[in-house]
């Protein structure tokens, strides 16, 4: 997948956790923390979310009325299957650098989306990630898998949770 690219459809943040995530233009991403503003930044293996149109589609072909940042990601991409890519994988994203720390997430509570449908994707589609280089990224900026950092990069992997 090395050389692939897509390109972000949609940003979106959230002042408190629970909340639902807003959509903005722009946004600055800080090594090691995460969005700036955003309520799940911080020095964590999960500082952004990801989560591709596809998976948005496939619940909005269940009849669920859901867009971009409703399952709370952060990131809305287009053209990468980001689902499948594994821990580790940097990914350029704007002026940022990111690396993949974890696949989907263990859902303790069934969200609202989950109550409509009997399903939500953000769990087994969703993907986490650490910045590792800040920027801003604009609605539109390109996404392009680099290769995948080495062991000596000090990138943790984590499991589902």
């Amino acid at each position: 997948m090395i050389g692939s690219e897509g390109r972000v459809v949609a940003l979106s943040v959230s002042r408190k956790k629970g909340t639902a995530k807003a959509n903005v233009p722009r946004a600055v991403l800080r090594p090691e923390w995460g969005i700036e503003g955003d309520a799940h930044a911080g020095p964590w293996h999960r500082q952004v979310s990801i989560l591709a149109l596809q998976s948005i589609r496939t619940m909005q072909a269940k009849g669920v009325h859901v867009r971009p940042g409703a399952f709370a990601e952060n990131l809305t991409t287009d053209g990468i299957d980001v689902a499948r890519l594994p821990v580790g994988q940097r990914l350029r994203v704007g002026d940022a650098e990111l690396e993949v720390t974890q696949i989907g997430k263990e859902c303790h509570d069934r969200c609202a989306i989950y109550a409509l449908a009997g399903d939500c994707v953000m769990p087994r589609e969703g993907i986490f990630a650490r910045v590792l280089r800040g920027g801003t990224v604009i609605e539109g900026d390109p996404v392009v898998l680099l290769p995948p950092a080495s062991a000596a990069s000090g990138g943790e992997t984590q499991p589902n949770g």
